[in-house]
Formats: C-alpha cells, sequence, structure tokens
C-alpha cells in the first residue's frame, strides 16, 4: 500500500515523474536528486528539461529501483539509502546508484527480479 502511495506522490496527472514531488519523498533536495541519479542540476529543476525522454527514463529507474525495494527493506526511506549504500556484489560492489548514473538500471531491475523469484545475488 506504501508503495502505491509513493508512486503516486511522484508521477504527474500528464504521467512524468515529477523530480521536485521525488526529492520532496524521498527528503532531499533536487541537487542531492540530481546527484543520486547521475543528471545535471538543471535536468532535475527546470520544466523543459525535466521532461526530456532521457531524464524521465532516469528517473523512472530510479522510482521503479526503489519501489521495489522499499517491499522488504520497510518502506521508501531505506529503500533510498539501500539505493546509495549497498555495495553489490554481482556488479563489483557497485551500488544501485552507480549502476543507473552508469545507465544500467535494467541490469539492476533484472537483479531484483532474480532475488524476489528466489534466486542469489
Amino acid at each position: 500500500m506504501a508503495n502505491t502511495v509513493f508512486l503516486h506522490q511522484v508521477i504527474s496527472d500528464e504521467g512524468f515523474v515529477a523530480a521536485n514531488a521525488l526529492a520532496k519523498v524521498l527528503h532531499i533536495t533536487q541537487n542531492d536528486l540530481a546527484d543520486a541519479t547521475g543528471l545535471s542540476r538543471d535536468a532535475v529543476s527546470k520544466s523543459a528539461r525535466c521532461k526530456s525522454r532521457t531524464t524521465q527514463a532516469r528517473l523512472r529507474d530510479t522510482v521503479e529501483i526503489i519501489n521495489r525495494v522499499s517491499e522488504w527493506s520497510g518502506g521508501v526511506g531505506r529503500a533510498f539509502a539501500w539505493f546509495r549504500s549497498q555495495p553489490l556484489p554481482s556488479f563489483g560492489d557497485k551500488t544501485a546508484e552507480d549502476m543507473v548514473k552508469e545507465g544500467h538500471a535494467d541490469a539492476v531491475k533484472a537483479y531484483l527480479a532474480r532475488i524476489a523469484e528466489g534466486g542469489y545475488a
């Protein structure tokens, strides 16, 4: 239930991930959001840039990963902490944040799907 609320809070009526709303839900600044996603400050703060395909893809990937992890981590805050700090052995101890910044969010989502199905990390 909390995950549905989380998604509802960050997706605009137009279907875009609202960077300012995402930053608010995560209790961080837009600068911190830009840093966590590997985007520029302008990409998350200027409306036109925030709606670009590249920015939206990166924000959506971040939301999807945090949403998946929040189910077993105890909430959005803990999921975001995991996203930023938990080394993932399957990726040479890079964090999910590192992988998203490098454009490998799909690998993290596949990794989480394997774990959800009972596989090993």
